[in-house]
């Protein structure tokens, strides 16, 4: 809303209005926010793995290609684990734990998948399994390029995406957290 004309092209954001109770919180770009926070807090532990932190991922490719080839030319990193938010739909519910996607407009290995599953349910956090047939991430952007590299995208679920009123359940954030700081422990 705007009390004036604007040029057309212009880049525009969210107002920033962040809500809060007891089971929610709420505000414009929580996809990136709690995907940062996420890997931040890693960060705090972390004895064995690398935080990367990407951009563009939604305008197709972004820094992807170049940070792949240097961690897995440089460290011999095959394994990724997509720290973002996904989608509410059908048959992602709030409150109901962290999301593990089989699937979207990417397609990552089903053993490796499955290998995440299988220490999902070890670890005793709550989660939920995602079949889409379409959104994507930077893991569609992995599974592009010429290095072996094994990925999946793991994160909480939000309403209203991307709007300036995004909300996601507390209990997804904590399982979300929870089960990246399991699986950088037991991955192997």
């Amino acid at each position: 809303k705007a009390s004036r004309q604007i040029e057309r092209g212009t880049d525009l954001s969210y107002l920033p209005l962040w809500k809060e109770d007891s089971d929610f919180v709420q505000c414009c770009y929580m996809d990136n926010r709690l995907g940062v926070w996420n890997a931040l807090k890693l960060c705090e532990d972390l004895e064995h793995g690398a935080i990367v932190f990407s951009c563009w991922e939604e305008h197709g490719g972004g820094s992807v290609p170049f940070l792949l080839k240097f961690l897995y030319e440089k460290y011999k990193i095959k394994q990724s684990l997509i720290s973002d938010i996904t989608w509410i739909t059908e048959g992602v519910l709030p409150g109901k734990g962290v999301v593990i996607s089989m699937r979207d407009t990417g397609i990552p290995r089903r053993s490796f998948v499955d290998r995440i599953i299988q220490h999902a349910k070890n670890s005793k956090v709550e989660f939920q399994l995602e079949v889409e047939g379409s959104g994507g991430s930077d893991g569609t952007e992995i599974q592009k390029q010429a290095y072996p590299v094994d990925w999946c995208f793991i994160g909480a679920a939000e309403q209203n995406v991307h709007s300036p009123k995004e909300k996601v359940h507390k209990k997804d954030i904590e399982s979300m957290l929870n089960l990246f700081k399991y699986l950088m422990k037991h991955l192997d």
